[in-house]
């Protein structure tokens, strides 16, 4: 195995202004995740990104300098999309099951748009310091969002902080989204109604679980 390091890849060569470039820049980002989904790191190319999302090669180049920075968009998307999903579940201190509904159905939808995407990018793709300084941010941000909801819907208990409560269920929530979408599960009714009694039977403290 390699010990070599590799060096922060470059980012966005510039970041578009106008609506009709971030839209050219969104159809780049949405080709690369499709590309990185079906093809795999080993398939994914800037030239088929590029055929993918109908622009030419020199286009995507405006944007992105190489597949590398293409990548890291993607990351950046997802994170994203995971992010908002768990902040408007738990807006408007709604009733506890509508919020784990809520909160199931994003993050299922968030997994389904490319199934086979969160694989590649964990065991395909590189990684280097940007990656991983990106997705520290996004590890402290996702958990304090649960801990916002734990906050909400867990009524305290002694030898329960707030910060492992959180820890506890995002681990459940992302082990059960990431298992299905590898097996191609995300769309078994069943799958979902049994993750909602799960948070709601965590943070109510049915059964006593946390005793």
């Amino acid at each position: 195995m390699s010990t070599r390091i590799a060096k922060p890849h470059p980012r966005m060569r510039k970041q578009p202004r106008q609506a009709r470039s971030k839209a050219t820049v969104e159809a780049i980002i949405e080709a690369a995740a499709h590309v990185l989904s079906g093809l795999g790191w080993a398939g994914f190319t800037t030239n088929k990104v590029a055929e993918t999302a109908g622009v030419s090669i020199g286009t995507l180049y405006q944007y992105f300098p190489d597949k590398l920075s293409l990548l890291a968009a993607v990351r950046r998307r997802h994170f994203d999309h995971v992010l908002s999903v768990i902040r408007d579940s738990a807006e408007d201190q709604k009733p506890l099951r509508k919020f784990a509904q809520e909160l199931v159905r994003g993050m299922i939808a968030a997994h389904s748009i490319h199934p086979t995407l969160h694989q590649v990018l964990l065991d395909e793709a590189p990684g280097d310091r940007g990656s991983r300084a990106a997705h520290a941010s996004f590890q402290a941000q996702y958990l304090n969002h649960y801990a916002t909801a734990v906050a909400t819907y867990r009524k305290p208990r002694k030898g329960a902080d707030t910060e492992t409560v959180a820890r506890v269920l995002s681990s459940a929530i992302e082990g059960v989204i990431h298992n299905a979408a590898r097996r191609n599960m995300l769309a078994a009714p069943e799958l979902q109604k049994q993750l909602v009694e799960l948070i709601c039977a965590y943070l109510s403290g049915a059964g006593r679980i946390g005793r």
